[in-house]
């Protein structure tokens, strides 16, 4: 078997190898079933008992109130920039209210326009996605049909150190990025999505927190497979759902609660890994350049540039010599990027600070 390397990848993204291995003895026989995971119908009772350990599991972690329902979904996030417009903007006769911070707040923008009007509370193009704003910067509309926020932004770096406030106003957020990362008041939200892909699981599911009066607000004759209050009925089995997913999900959830002890846990963990980066970045003077400014800083995605284009090349291909892959950033901005999601260890942290420290003595 070859040495597995440290895996910076934005998404889909490193998975705890606990996980990995368990997955792995489990593949060919599930237990208790005389079938693979991949092969065992949504209505087998032990698919049942997975599902169900799923949705405890998460209400645990983030203590859920009991007035909210988890859904498992598929479609990504992008399907949810659809979704959340189409069942709560749409006819509604209001405007929804959006904060760009980034490439999937304009995604989510553009995809809500499609539906209904739509207000850009704070923009942060002009200073090239670097930062969340401030609480000075924007203003509420207490008749917007709901408020929308990127909670983490993949490309750019920035993630919110707390949740706009929004009054009496619904607060919906993409959470996909930083989902688990760390402990959130869930009763603060009226929506919360995240595609799997970067703390979760594999690709393939979306994770959907959604308080009961919005379900009481689904207009009716929606597509079916785009009706959060048909997917809450049907407990998000009105098609196969994505079951190898949901069992993925399932030992996740598993490990921070058994092995990680909880999210408090998980994000001293997560602050202990961003800060072995960013020290290396402010120690270096200049040569490895921050994109986010320090009060907007992620815990999930570092980014910097370099003094070159060849020197961020270099960089990348003698990481990958050293063991550590998937270190460029996303091809809209360049630069560099290091995703270091739960799943990423300290160790990993560790040897990437290292090896920039070293790089920058030899190539500085």
């Amino acid at each position: 078997m070859e040495n597995r390397i440290f895996n910076f990848g934005a998404g889909p993204c490193t998975l705890p190898l606990p996980v990995l291995q368990q997955a792995q003895a489990e593949l060919l026989c599930l237990p208790g079933t005389g079938m693979s995971v991949l092969e065992i119908s949504h209505r087998n009772k032990k698919y049942i008992e997975i599902y169900e350990s799923a949705i405890r599991n998460l209400r645990t972690l983030l203590n859920i109130p009991s007035n909210y329902q988890v859904l498992f979904l598929q479609g990504g996030a992008t399907l949810q920039f659809t979704m959340v417009a189409q069942n709560f903007l749409r006819g509604t006769g209001k405007s929804a209210g959006y904060f760009n911070t980034g490439s999937w707040g304009t995604a989510a923008i553009k995809e809500a326009k499609k539906e209904g009007p739509v207000v850009t509370v704070w923009n942060g193009k002009e200073s090239n996605f670097n930062r969340i704003p401030k609480a000075n910067e924007w203003q509420m509309d207490e008749n917007f049909a709901y408020l929308h926020f990127t909670s983490n932004e993949t490309i750019g770096g920035v993630e919110w150190q707390t949740e706009p406030s929004a009054g009496d106003v619904p607060l919906v957020c993409d959470s996909s990025s930083d989902f688990m990362a760390r402990p959130i008041d869930v009763s603060k939200y009226a929506l919360i999505y995240a595609g799997a892909q970067k703390n979760a699981a594999p690709a393939g599911v979306t994770i959907v927190i959604i308080r009961d009066d919005m379900l009481a607000k689904v207009p009716e004759n929606l597509p079916v497979m785009l009706d959060y209050k048909i997917q809450a009925d049907k407990e998000s089995a009105y098609n196969t759902p994505p079951v190898f997913q949901i069992y993925m999900f399932n030992l996740v959830t598993q490990w921070l609660l058994n092995e990680i002890g909880g999210l408090s846990n998980m994000y001293a963990i997560n602050q202990q890994k961003a800060n072995l980066l960013y020290s290396a970045i402010d120690q270096s003077g200049g040569f490895y350049e921050g994109h986010a400014t320090s009060d907007s800083r992620s815990i999930m995605n570092v980014t910097w540039r370099m003094p070159s284009e060849e020197l961020q090349d270099l960089f990348a291909k003698e990481a990958k010599a050293n063991g550590m892959a998937e270190l460029k950033g996303h091809r809209s901005v360049g630069g560099m990027r290091a995703s270091i999601y739960n799943a990423m260890t300290v160790a990993g942290c560790q040897t990437l600070a290292d090896f920039m420290r070293d790089f920058q003595r030899r190539h500085g």
